[in-house]
């Protein structure tokens, strides 16, 4: 007989994280133990972009969340259609040593 080694995990979302955090740029750096994504709202004419968010994962957590996404963009692109990509125009600012636009 084989043996469901399935484990449920009980997710909550919280109220004030459920509307979740608008980004149109994303920075993602890494040092030898972890990947840091930073969420940033960027907005056309303003000088000054702010993270909204930034997540924290380990080397293997970022990969399982690239072959997530990869899964993800695949069905989508399924269902509605392949994604087209803009031409990126130059990023209109540079990020310095402490983080900060």
């Amino acid at each position: 007989m084989e043996k469901n080694n399935e484990q449920k995990i009980d997710i909550e979302l919280p109220l004030e994280v459920s509307a979740g955090v608008y980004s149109n740029l994303q920075l993602i750096t890494h040092s030898q133990t972890e990947f840091i994504l930073d969420f940033i709202q960027i907005m056309p004419g303003v000088p000054k972009a702010q993270v909204r968010s930034r997540v924290i994962l380990a080397p293997q957590h970022a990969k399982r969340l690239l072959y997530a996404l990869k899964d993800n963009i695949a069905k989508y692109e399924q269902q509605n259609g392949t994604i087209t990509e803009q031409e990126q125009s130059p990023m209109p600012y540079q990020i310095n040593s402490m983080g900060q636009a």
